[in-house]
């Protein structure tokens, strides 16, 4: 017999069954509203506080989301979100291309070209119709670009689609013209490209070709700058205006102060950046060194920038993610 005084004999225990995971057989006191037997006036007290602003959960409340306080918190997603779907589809490098949304393809710049004639046949003293026929004429000059950057998507569409896990995809604003031409080339051999919208005053439309996952929308320029040379292993710029220039200019002077480290910088059209943009005047006015002429260089043809780029990586002895 134990000598502690214990039965001998103990009940066996009994193990209880799992609650259910959602449901509870009798609720929590909170999960009743106080009833308007004991308060008539508590269910509009209640629906008060339900329809006030500071009941929303904060993810929840997009007037919250978007205040001046919030700022923080909205430019980490801003950051976040591509970051985890460009991760999720295996875009580990890319080529980002810039150029003008002015630069359409060839037929429709003929056909714009064509209605501005006949506009101006119609009024010949009038100066707004030259002029618009004379951009219109310079427009379909620079048409051949866009033919260019179509061409140069399909190639880099195709050599990154040959990657592992689609490591190397074309970049970038998301909009028409040359960007549009860059996207739609990757589209035509089926390879993933990414487009980077941001929102603008008026509704800005994403071009039809990027891949439906990877199109963002971003609320900040500066985010989205972020994401633009993130994996960038080379910037084509084609001619284009202040937003060209923009991104041109910024990837220049990281690349000037080692900020980042160099890349391929190629300038398509070589006679409109040559006029667009004197570096050999900086560099006689004494505002930048000769070594920066060496950041960037003039091509033409997409075979020709591929083939650069190419060369740049194997003389810098670096991969470029194929």
């Amino acid at each position: 017999m134990p000598s502690n005084g214990d039965d001998p004999f103990p009940p066996p225990r009994r193990v209880p069954a799992p609650p259910h995971p959602q449901e509870r057989r009798e609720p929590l006191p909170g999960h009743r509203p106080k009833p308007n037997h004991e308060d008539p006036s508590a269910s509009q007290r209640v629906k008060a506080i339900f329809k006030n602003p500071s009941y929303r959960q904060a993810d929840g409340d997009l007037d919250f989301l978007a205040s001046y306080e919030t700022r923080g918190v909205r430019l980490q997603l801003d950051y976040l979100k591509p970051e985890l779907f460009m991760a999720a589809h295996g875009v580990a490098h890319t080529i980002v291309v810039f150029g003008s949304t002015r630069i359409v393809e060839p037929n429709v710049a003929r056909r714009r070209m064509e209605e501005a004639r006949r506009a101006l046949a119609a009024d010949p003293a009038s100066a707004g119709a030259r002029e618009r026929l004379a951009i219109a004429q310079r427009i379909e000059e620079k048409s051949r670009y866009y033919d260019v950057a179509r061409e140069f998507g399909a190639l880099v569409g195709a050599a990154g689609d040959k990657a592992e896990g689609q490591r190397l995809a074309i970049v970038t604003g998301g909009g028409p013209g040359i960007m549009e031409a860059a996207n739609r080339g990757a589209f035509d051999v089926k390879a993933k490209s990414v487009g980077l919208n941001i929102t603008l005053p008026r509704e800005q439309f994403p071009n039809p070709y990027i891949t439906p996952d990877l199109c963002f929308s971003f609320h900040y320029f500066a985010l989205r700058k972020l994401h633009f040379l993130l994996r960038a292993r080379a910037l084509v710029a084609f001619p284009g205006g202040y937003g060209t220039f923009d991104e041109l200019f910024e990837t220049l002077t990281l690349a000037q102060t080692r900020k980042i480290a160099p890349l391929p910088v190629i300038l398509v059209g070589e006679s409109y950046w040559r006029r667009a943009f004197d570096v050999d005047f900086l560099v006689d006015e004494g505002v930048i060194e000769a070594e920066d002429r060496e950041l960037f260089w003039y091509a033409e043809t997409a075979a020709e920038i591929w083939s650069d780029i190419l060369s740049w990586y194997e003389r810098a002895g670096k991969s470029l993610g194929l």
